[in-house]
């Protein structure tokens, strides 16, 4: 069986398994097979307790890294600043791999024109596209729209408006404001 000494990951080499947990008990501490399946087998001379602490901690993670829905709302007359901040923070959900859920509120006489409302709506999946994909279409109910959207896979994500970017642009609009005399 080929042995690795845990703390270091230094490889100890091909032993026998009398050998091995002479090492392991010279050492203090356990000799534990890590992929029996290999040929030869793989153990880990490393202190058992933690070792099952690693293993539960690492499935913790797996199960707590499922998609969440995240929520974005807008109103049909929303300023252009805010419109573009929301969206950067739906790019920002997207790209953790969460779901987000796109809904738009009417108030009082917004009822009258909900074509403004999809309008905005079909403009906000026009500017997720390079992040996500359409997952439930825009859909009225009540004073409502909502529409859901699902990330794309990490490999095809485009960030289409990055704050960088957007800071950058005003410090050279700052700059160049400077620069010019009055």
């Amino acid at each position: 069986m080929r042995v690795i000494l845990g703390s270091t990951s230094e490889q100890l080499g091909v032993m026998k398994l009398s050998d091995a947990l002479r090492k392991a008990q010279s050492l203090g501490l356990d000799l534990v097979e890590v992929a029996p399946t290999a040929n030869p087998p793989v153990c880990k001379i490393v202190d058992f307790g933690k070792f099952r602490y690693d293993i539960s901690k690492q499935e913790k993670d797996k199960k707590t890294s499922g998609t969440k829905l995240k929520e974005i709302k807008f109103r049909v007359n929303i300023d252009a600043h805010d419109y573009l901040t929301k969206i950067r923070h739906g790019e920002g959900f997207l790209d953790k791999g969460n779901k987000v859920r796109v809904q738009l509120q009417f108030r009082g006489r917004e009822m009258a024109h909900q074509e403004f409302g999809m309008q905005l709506m079909e403009k906000v999946r026009d500017d997720l596209v390079g992040m996500s994909q359409v997952e439930m279409e825009p859909k009225i109910a009540g004073r409502n729209v909502t529409m859901t959207l699902s990330p794309l896979p990490a490999a095809r994500r485009k960030r289409k408006f990055s704050v960088a970017a957007d800071d950058a642009d005003e410090e050279a609009a700052e700059k160049s404001a400077a620069a010019t005399p009055e």
